[in-house]
């Protein structure tokens, strides 16, 4: 199957979208899971379909990244087990909102901050320890265009994966001297939950977003994740931008209507 076959694999953020899919992934590949998530009931069902298709057992555990005491607790539990992943997949992550920054809500804010820059260093610092123990490891951190190009009202999203790209560069500096790694995946258009969650549940808003051309698919950002986790032991892909055709930059967009 490739060299991930047995490999141990632990996704944040695994319930839908880039997460569920990077789960089917890495399962095709002969890897163990570790998902967490906080819908517990989807994580349960998305659980189960692996392990048949694959029949390859899956670890589940409901865990808010954003909840430190849990992030540790289940970090400790899985160290406690022997379980100590080869692959880090840094997925949860959100956008809410789209205003002016002087419009803007700030209980959106804490929102993006909190899962996808406090919730990305909770679950790092949880599992890096015991990864560079083990003496192999490879973090990924699933970013985005917007942390490379500031789009209008995009501030504090914009701002969080800006620092998710920081974050990546600065991880990869303090992993130097060790054999880990650590990437940052930077998809733009992905047609998932992404715009319902950021548009607060507004279906019709959300599928404005992608109105006249085809955006990634999270399957596509998936098997972006995984070659990079696939690459050899001596090359570090340090940052891949994905876009859809389409897409140009942050904002242009060949829309056809």
């Amino acid at each position: 199957m490739g060299r991930l076959e047995d490999s141990t694999v632990l996704v944040t953020g695994a319930s839908s979208g880039i997460g569920a899919a990077c789960a089917r992934r890495f399962a095709a590949a002969g890897s163990r899971l570790v998902l967490w998530a906080r819908r517990e009931e989807r994580l349960r069902s998305l659980a189960s379909e692996i392990e048949v298709d694959s029949r390859l057992p899956v670890l589940v555990s409901c865990v808010d990244v954003r909840d430190r005491s849990a992030v540790e607790a289940a970090a400790g539990e899985l160290a406690g087990e022997g379980v100590v992943p080869h692959v880090l997949v840094n997925n949860a992550g959100l956008a809410a909102g789209l205003d002016p920054l002087q419009e803007g809500d700030p209980e959106d804010w804490d929102r993006m901050i909190d899962t996808n820059l406090k919730g990305l260093l909770y679950v790092s610092r949880a599992l890096l320890p015991h990864m560079i123990e083990a003496g192999r490891g490879h973090v990924i951190n699933v970013g985005s265009t917007a942390g490379h190009q500031v789009y209008p009202r995009g501030n504090v999203y914009n701002a969080t994966k800006f620092g998710v790209r920081a974050l990546t560069e600065g991880l990869n500096l303090d992993l130097a001297g060790t054999p880990l790694r650590a990437s940052s995946v930077d998809p733009g258009f992905v047609e998932t939950e992404f715009s319902i969650v950021r548009f607060h549940g507004d279906v019709g808003r959300a599928d404005s977003v992608y109105e006249g051309f085809r955006p990634l698919s999270a399957d596509d950002v998936a098997d972006a994740i995984h070659y990079v986790a696939s690459v050899p032991d001596h090359v570090n892909v340090f940052d891949l931008v994905l876009l859809p055709a389409a897409q140009r930059n942050a904002y242009v967009v060949d829309r056809k209507g």
